[in-house]
């Protein structure tokens, strides 16, 4: 999950730069629906999910077997943007939330109620 967020946000900002990312993460679970056997490959996925909040924005991750046909777990973080020289919570930027909108997708379709 750690690697599908960063790669997820990193992207919006606009840099690969890990170091620059300026959120904070506050919750993380996973929730495992099928067992996966050492060397089997999985396929992972993630979106944004709706709505979001004004400093914070929870992100849904999905793990299929590689052929798609089977979903063996289902992710959530919550991240909140966060400005590291202060020390305090920030509003999601305009242009990420934007972004993020159009990408968002339901929580209960990916089985989040």
């Amino acid at each position: 999950m750690e690697t599908l967020r960063c790669d997820y946000y990193l992207a919006l900002t606009g840099t690969l730069d890990p170091t620059r990312l300026d959120i904070i993460l506050a919750e993380a679970s996973c929730r495992y629906l099928a067992p996966v056997h050492y060397g089997r490959e999985i396929v992972g996925e993630v979106a944004p999910a709706r709505p979001l909040g004004r400093t914070s924005f929870a992100l849904l991750y999905r793990f299929t077997t590689k052929d798609g046909e089977k979903v063996v777990a289902r992710g959530r973080t919550v991240a909140v943007c966060y400005d590291y020289e202060r020390s305090t919570k920030k509003e999601i930027p305009p242009a990420r939330r934007a972004a993020m909108e159009r990408h968002a997708i339901d929580p209960a379709s990916e089985g989040w109620t």
